[in-house]
C-alpha cells in the first residue's frame, strides 16, 4: 500500500441590552430577512474546484441578525446563548443556536482575547462544557449547534442549557443535518439541498454546514473582546470533518484542531488483502465534481494554518492511512499528530491534552510544542525490519517512548503489536526518504520481528513528554485529574511485501499457542469504562493477527483471578468493520467465576459462545475474529436475571493462550 449561574438582570432587558451589544430581537429578525439576498446566486456557473467553491461566499457580507436568548454568569465565565443568520436558502432564513462564553475578567482589563470555534460531532450539540473549558484558558468560546431540525420539525439535540420554548437552530427549507444522511456524499439537487436544476457541490450537505462555520467566525469576530487576528477552530467526528472544511474555506482561521475526521479519499475503492474493494462513501451524482471540490484529499491544499490532529489508531470514521495522505497535502504549514493505540473513536488523555496546548502555542504565545519524531525503517538482509526514533530536542523531558507495527492492511481492524524500545547510539540520518530526522543525539530502536514476508508492514512511534505544569482539563467530562503527559506521534511508515522481499529482511516468529501473558500488563488491550468497576471492559484485537489466530479444534484457556465472586462476559466480535468478509456478528460467553486468592483457569470452546442477538446460534468457529473482550457489564448480551451487583476489585488477567 502507497501512503501517499445568576441570571445577568441586564439580559432581562432585551431591547435595550441586545441594542447596546449590536444583537437583535427575535422582532426585529423577522423585518431584516426578508431583504437579505439569497447567498447562493443560481446564475453563477457551477464551481469546478474546490478553491472556486469556497470563493463564492463572503461570510461577511450579510448582517448576522444575532438574537441574544440569555445571558447569565458562572464560576467568572460570562455566558450566551444567541442565534444568528447563516443566509437565505430557498426563500428561508437558516439560522444557528451557539453557547458564546468569556472571561468576565476581561471587561476589567479590557485586553482582546483569542476565540475559538468548537464543531460538534454527529448526534451532538453546542456543548457549554467546551465553552467553559475555553474561557477558563482565557479564551473566548462559541459552540454552533449545526444538528438542528427544518421548519415544522420538533427540534434535534437542542443546545445544551436550553429552555423549553427557546428558539432552535432552523435550517429553513434545507436539511444538512444527519436527518438527510444521503446529502453528505451527494452533488444532486433535491428538496432538502441548496440548489434545485443541477449537479453542483452546493447541494452538498457539507458545504451547506462549512457556510455555517464561517458564520460562526464572522460572529466571533464582530465581538468587542475579540482579536479577529486570533480565531481558531477545533472539531471532534463530522466537527472534524468541518473543521478541516473551515480551515480551508477561510483565511481567518489561524489554527486547526481536527479529531477523529478530516480524512481524504472517503470515495476511493480500498482493497483489503485481495478482498473487493469499498468506499468509505457511496458518492451519488458526479463523482469525480465531488472529488474536485468536496473531497479532502483537493480541500487541503488550501489550508494555510497549523494544524493538528487528534485521533485514535483504529477509528472508524476518520481511517488513520488516509488522515496522513490528506495531510502531507497542506502546504508548507506545521503539522502535529497524536494517535491513542487501540481506540475507536475515543481519545486517552495524553492525546487529548494536545488541544489546548497547541491552541496556546498559536494563539496565545504559549510554549511551542516539540517537533515531530523523527523515524526511519531499517530492512537489512538477513535480520529483522527494524524501526528508529528520536524525539525532537526540547525543553519538555522525554517520559517514554512506544513503537507499534502491523500486518494489517485494513486501519480499522488492525492489531497493533508493541515493540521493545532500546537506546540506541547511531547517528541521525539525512534524509533518506524513509522518514524525517531532526536534531542529533541519540537515536530509540526497537525491532520489528514478523513471522511472514507476504503481508505489508506499518509502523509508528508514539513519544510522550512530561509537562512542566499539569493541564487542568476537568471542564470537560472524563477528566478527573490534570494531564502530566503529551503524546506526540511519528509519521506513518510502511513497506510492501515486495521490498520485504526484495531487502531479503528475516521473517523470524513461529505462531504458538500463547497469545499474553500479561506480564507487560495491558500494553496490547484497551479498557473502556476504566473508572467504573461494575462497568469496566477490557479489549484486544490480537486475535485478528496472523501470529495468534486459533487454530480449528482448539480451545481458549483464560487464567485470572477474582476477589469476589461475580459474573464475567466472554465476547468475541466477529468481522467488525470487514464486511467484505462476512457479517459483522457477536458472540459471548457468560461464566461466574468464584472469588479467592487462587489464579483461576477457564477453557472455552466455540461452542461456549452463543449469539448475543438471542437466536440461540453458536459460534462455529475461530474464523473471522476481531475482537476479544473480558467485561464485567456488557449491553450487547442477553437478559440474565437475579445476578448480584458486581463486588470487590476488577478481575485480574494472568495468561490467555490457545490448548
Amino acid at each position: 500500500m502507497t501512503l501517499s449561574g445568576p441570571v445577568d438582570p441586564a439580559a432581562n432587558l432585551f431591547p435595550q441590552a441586545c441594542a447596546r451589544r449590536g444583537f437583535l430581537t427575535a422582532a426585529a429578525t423577522v423585518a431584516l430577512s426578508r431583504h437579505l439576498p439569497v447567498l447562493a446566486d443560481e446564475q453563477v456557473g457551477t464551481p469546478q474546484t474546490a478553491a472556486e467553491l469556497w470563493s463564492q461566499f463572503d461570510p461577511r457580507r450579510d448582517p448576522l441578525q444575532t438574537e441574544l436568548i440569555r445571558e447569565w454568569q458562572a464560576d467568572g465565565i460570562i455566558l450566551r446563548h444567541v442565534r444568528f443568520l447563516v443566509g437565505t436558502f430557498r426563500g428561508t432564513a437558516a439560522r444557528l443556536t451557539a453557547i458564546y462564553g468569556f472571561p468576565g475578567s476581561q471587561r476589567d482589563s479590557g485586553s482582546l482575547l483569542p476565540a475559538v470555534l468548537h464543531i460538534h460531532g454527529g448526534g451532538q450539540r453546542g456543548s457549554l462544557s467546551e465553552v467553559r473549558f475555553l474561557a477558563a484558558r482565557g479564551y473566548a468560546g462559541l459552540s454552533i449547534s449545526w444538528g438542528g431540525s427544518s421548519t415544522g420539525q420538533p427540534p434535534v439535540n437542542p443546545l445544551e442549557g436550553a429552555e423549553p420554548g427557546d428558539p432552535a437552530t432552523d435550517w429553513g427549507n434545507i436539511d444538512p443535518t444527519q436527518l438527510n444522511v444521503a446529502g453528505y456524499a451527494s452533488v444532486l439537487p433535491g428538496p432538502q439541498q441548496l440548489l434545485t436544476d443541477r449537479e453542483d457541490p452546493r447541494n452538498n450537505n457539507w458545504y451547506i454546514l462549512t457556510l455555517g462555520c464561517q458564520r460562526a467566525l464572522t460572529f466571533l469576530e464582530q465581538q468587542p473582546e475579540v482579536d479577529a487576528e486570533r480565531l481558531g477552530v477545533h472539531g471532534y467526528s463530522m466537527g472534524g470533518n468541518l473543521t478541516m472544511y473551515t480551515a480551508a474555506a477561510d483565511r481567518r482561521v489561524r489554527v486547526a484542531v481536527p479529531g477523529v475526521g478530516g480524512a481524504g479519499w472517503r470515495w476511493q475503492l480500498h482493497e483489503f488483502a485481495g478482498n473487493r474493494g469499498r468506499a468509505q462513501d457511496h458518492v451519488t451524482g458526479d463523482l469525480d465534481l465531488f472529488r474536485r471540490t468536496l473531497s479532502f484529499e483537493s480541500v487541503a491544499p488550501l489550508i494555510r494554518c497549523p494544524v493538528l490532529h487528534r485521533s485514535a489508531t483504529n477509528d472508524f470514521h476518520g481511517w488513520m492511512d488516509d488522515v496522513y495522505r490528506t495531510n502531507l497535502l497542506i502546504p508548507d504549514q506545521q503539522l502535529r499528530y497524536s494517535w491513542t493505540i487501540h481506540m475507536n473513536h475515543r481519545l486517552a488523555e495524553e492525546t487529548a491534552v494536545a488541544l489546548p496546548l497547541w491552541l496556546d502555542q498559536h494563539l496565545r504565545g504559549g510554549p511551542a510544542l516539540p517537533d515531530t519524531p523523527a523515524v526511519r525503517l531499517l530492512l537489512s538482509a538477513g535480520e529483522s525490519p527494524r524501526v528508529q526514533v528520536h524525539p525532537a530536542r526540547h525543553d519538555w523531558a522525554v517520559d517514554r517512548c512506544e513503537v507499534y507495527y502491523s500486518v494489517d492492511v485494513d486501519p480499522r481492524a488492525r492489531f497493533w503489536r508493541s515493540a521493545d524500545v532500546v537506546a540506541q547510539p547511531v547517528e541521525p540520518p539525512t534524509g533518506n526518504g524513509q522518514g524525517t530526522a531532526a536534531g542529533g543525539g541519540q537515536w530509540l530502536q526497537a525491532g520489528l520481528p514478523l513471522e511472514s514476508l507476504e503481508r505489508p508492514l506499518f509502523v509508528f512511534a508514539n513519544v510522550f513528554y512530561r509537562l512542566p505544569q499539569p493541564v487542568d482539563m476537568s471542564e470537560l467530562p472524563g477528566f478527573r485529574e490534570p494531564v502530566q503527559r503529551l503524546c506526540l506521534s511519528s509519521e506513518l511508515l510502511s513497506a510492501a511485501p515486495q521490498q520485504l522481499q526484495t531487502a531479503a529482511v528475516q521473517a523470524s516468529l513461529q505462531r504458538g499457542s500463547l497469545i499474553d501473558d500479561f506480564s507487560r500488563g495491558l500494553r496490547d488491550w484497551y479498557q473502556l469504562n476504566a473508572g467504573h468497576v461494575s462497568l469496566v471492559q477490557t479489549w484486544t484485537r490480537k486475535l485478528t493477527d496472523p501470529l495468534y489466530q486459533g487454530a480449528a479444534g482448539a480451545r481458549l484457556r483464560i487464567s485470572l483471578r477474582m476477589e469476589r465472586t461475580n459474573w464475567l462476559t466472554f465476547v468475541i466480535v466477529q468481522n467488525e468493520w470487514r464486511n467484505y468478509r462476512g457479517p459483522r456478528q457477536t458472540w459471548v460467553c457468560e461464566r461466574e467465576i468464584a472469588g479467592g486468592d487462587e489464579v483461576q483457569q477457564l477453557e472455552l470452546a466455540t461452542e461456549d459462545f452463543v449469539a448475543a442477538d438471542g437466536s440461540g446460534a453458536k459460534l462455529a468457529d475461530w474464523s473471522g475474529l476481531d475482537q476479544f473482550g473480558v467485561c464485567a457489564h456488557f449491553s450487547e448480551r442477553r437478559e440474565r436475571t437475579g445476578v448480584r451487583p458486581w463486588q470487590g476489585v476488577p478481575a485480574s488477567l494472568q495468561r490467555l493462550e490457545w490448548v
